[in-house]
């Protein structure tokens, strides 16, 4: 175990003016709170906060921080406080060593939307003062380092859990020597098989080519000394789990690989960059389309440096990094690096915020906790911008965008902002027309074209990539939705009050929100709309607040419909509250299959919608003048046209008897991967959940993709949500939702189309 004056020494050696005076107290109240503790490995448990010390001396950090590391345990497993730690070492010191607390009694290994929530958490602790990120990061690095003592079954879990959260995060803080570290490590405990084989292929290779990596190296150093550059010239295998992961990308076998060996170029200062760049081009030829300048557009995490591939010396294929030693220093030790100790000043971490691009993507993170996000949507989020490299785009004005790759202008867009990405409606990628679904490439001029009226369709959250588009996509659909639902609830209120006889003033308004629990009109509506509040409730509270009378009753205005018949194949009410199914040549469908229409007392032409209608439904009746009177599902996307329009709105009611066996009818939309077998596995899925499929169309949606629409014949609404439940669980189906007005239509065309050929040929 490391003792108290080699650990200064370690502090001292890149901060001579170090609080040694704090150090030594944090080491001895931390070894004092310990005790006798053990860890699994039998240590001594104060050999870990040691350790993690260690770890973050190589990254120069302040003083606090390394007092934390000593202490980062205490709270959470001593008799330590936080009051006690605040009168010992500070306040600062005191709020992170709680950070720290609060993210060791999280379990982030359990169910998805726990670790979601627990993610948050850690991220918004991080917010308050990175240096609990760093400290973090530390403590995981020792306990993967110890992981072999760990319960076996614990192992993998642990291990995934670095590899989905604090491996990427160390990446996204520039700190790639750490990252690397927690990728090895978790990749030899959930593949060892894989780590080993690649693992002893690498050694081999060095040791077969050792003699030829070297001649390389001496041969670029030599041509850089020739031209005048003092350049350091070393050589590195690829990691394991850096090939295992290019493998498994590609597709492709190791013997394959043509850049398991790179070379990194470090020089004196940005101009030598691009100088030695120069030597290399001119002297070897290069490899098309691997060159890349970070120096120019610096990745988000502070990343800096120039890509290139050559083929060089002996013939072989040789990548390079060039960079400058102040780059190599941030790109080794990431936002670490920024913690500076110039003019004797420590833990100046206040300077992070400004001079690091990582620190600036995490707060940017950070704002989607305020935004009402649920957990799933923020861990699908966060995940997204952990895991994604970058591409860099550019507005006409020439503000560079950095974005993940695979990006569409889409998600460009929403990256500029919100707004324009709400009201985008089209692009141009380098000046010429394209579709939004176009990914985006390094270098492109994005100019995105908008209409003020736009609202985002559903579809767009499967072609953004970025969590932030996805988000604003959703957050859009839900505000139209409740747009949608307060216009319907307010034409529903409006022809209540009309048949009620009804006007409400302000007090009598006020009065009914009162006695309904809502809190303003229009939330009144949009409970109307969405049918959390029935128009059996809003009477009994009208009648309440308003004292209804019989009189009253006698001035209800019935409503005026047109009389029709049922034999050319509609609808037609029997009798007063309900109406028996009718097909064309007057067959009859079970007569107990009916529904209720609200006060109408009469006959009247009516017809269900394409997408259909099921029980457990809300529905509604739109009747235009001179029209059938056509029911929709209240969530139809049909019903905006209709709200600026001379119609009038019917409210729809369910009226089945019990034990009803009969069918009804309703349309999804299957979007799923082109490959052989899928339509059987969905049909045979279809039929596993009892609904039967009375009309089929596909279209080709993408060369990879079909869309199917189905119609289905079902018992209720239950059914139909089994249906898409099961279809949506299929490897190789992307998205199942019920049909949209406009295709339901399409399938309704293709069945008349049909009708009319068979009776064409019938009749011959």
């Amino acid at each position: 175990m490391m003792r108290q004056y080699e650990l200064v020494e370690l502090v001292q050696a890149y901060n001579p003016k170090a609080d040694e005076a704090l150090l030594n107290k944090a080491y001895v109240y931390g070894m004092r709170k310990h005790g006798s503790q053990t860890r699994a490995s039998g240590d001594p448990y104060f050999a870990h906060p040691l350790e993690v010390a260690a770890i973050l001396t190589e990254l120069h950090l302040d003083d606090a921080t390394i007092a934390v590391a000593l202490l980062h345990d205490t709270i959470e497993d001593t008799d330590a406080t936080r009051a006690e730690i605040d009168q010992l070492f500070g306040h600062e010191i005191g709020a992170i060593v709680e950070g720290l607390t609060k993210i060791e009694r999280l379990n982030l290994t359990s169910r998805e939307e726990a670790q979601a929530e627990n993610l948050r958490k850690l991220l918004l602790a991080i917010s308050e003062d990175v240096r609990v990120l760093l400290v973090k990061l530390a403590d995981r690095l020792h306990n993967m380092r110890t992981l072999d003592f760990v319960p076996e079954h614990k192992r993998k879990r642990i291990a995934q859990e670095t590899m989905d959260i604090y491996a990427p995060l160390a990446g996204r803080m520039g700190m790639q020597d750490m990252r690397s570290e927690l990728e090895e490590l978790s990749f030899k405990t959930l593949h060892p098989e894989h780590h080993k084989a690649i693992s002893d292929r690498l050694a081999t290779y060095e040791e077969e080519n050792r003699k030829i990596i070297d001649e390389i190296r001496l041969e670029l150093a030599g041509r850089f000394l020739e031209e005048g550059i003092r350049a350091d010239v070393s050589a590195r295998l690829k990691s394991p789990f850096s090939i295992f992961r290019k493998m498994e990308r590609k597709s492709i076998a190791l013997e394959q690989l043509s850049d398991i060996i790179g070379f990194r170029v470090v020089v004196e200062d940005t101009a030598s960059c691009y100088r030695t760049l120069g030597v290399v081009h001119t002297t070897w030829s290069v490899v098309p389309g691997r060159f890349k300048d970070y120096i120019s557009t610096p990745k988000q995490n502070d990343y800096r440096s120039i890509h290139t591939t050559i083929v060089g010396p002996r013939r072989q294929r040789v990548e390079l990094q060039i960079r400058t030693q102040e780059m190599h220093r941030i790109a080794e030790l990431g936002i670490a690096a920024h913690a500076l100790y110039k003019e004797g000043i420590s833990g100046d971490m206040g300077r992070l915020a400004q001079e690091s691009r990582a620190y600036g993507w995490l707060r940017s993170t950070i704002e989607h906790l305020t935004k009402g996000e649920n957990p799933q949507e923020f861990l699908e989020h966060t995940k997204l911008e952990l895991f994604q490299d970058q591409v860099f785009c550019f507005t006409p004005r020439g503000r560079l965008i950095a974005l993940p790759r695979g990006a569409t202008p889409i998600d460009f867009a929403y990256a500029v902002h919100t707004d324009i990405g709400d009201t985008c409606v089209g692009c141009k990628i380098n000046g010429a027309v394209m579709p939004l679904n176009s990914q985006l490439r390094n270098g492109d001029e994005v100019e995105v074209i908008r209409d003020q009226e736009h609202v985002p369709p559903p579809n767009w959250e499967n072609i953004a990539t970025t969590g932030k588009a996805r988000h604003a996509i959703r957050r859009s659909l839900r505000l139209a939705a409740q747009k949608r639902a307060e216009g319907l609830g307010r034409q529903v209120f409006e022809a209540i009050l009309e048949r009620e006889a009804i006007t409400l003033g302000p007090v009598e308004t006020e009065n009914l929100l009162e006695a309904l629990g809502i809190k303003s009109e229009e939330a009144l509506y949009q409970a109307l709309g969405e049918a959390t509040l029935s128009s059996e409730d809003l009477i009994a509270h009208l009648d309440e607040v308003i004292g209804a009378t019989a009189e009253k009753n006698k001035k209800r205005k019935p409503l005026d419909l047109r009389v029709g018949t049922s034999a050319d194949g509609w609808f037609s009410l029997a009798d007063g509250k309900s109406f028996k199914f009718r097909v064309p040549g007057g067959q009859k469908v079970p007569a107990a299959s009916s529904l209720a229409f609200s006060s109408l007392d009469f006959s009247t032409k009516v017809e269900i919608a394409a997408e259909g209608v099921v029980p457990g439904d809300r529905m509604v009746g739109i009747l235009p003048e001179d029209q059938a009177l056509t029911i929709y599902p209240i969530g139809s996307d049909a019903l905006p046209d209709y709200h600026d329009q001379p119609v009038l709105w019917v409210d729809v009611l369910w009226n089945l008897a019990e034990n009803d066996q009969t069918s009804f009818s309703a349309v999804i939309s299957v979007q799923s991967v082109n490959k052989p077998g899928i339509l059987a596995q969905i049909t045979s899925a279809i039929a596993a959940a009892g609904a039967n499929i009375s009309n089929l169309v596909s279209r080709s949606a993408h060369a990879d993709f079909n869309e199917m629409l189905f119609q289905l014949d079902l018992a209720d609404i239950t059914q139909l949500n089994d249906v898409i439940a099961t279809l949506g669980r299929i490897v190789g189906v992307a998205k199942v939702t019920r049909s949209s007005s406009a295709e339901a239509e399409i399938i309704a065309e293709m069945s008349r189309k049909y009708q009319e050929i068979t009776q064409g040929e019938n009749s011959e």
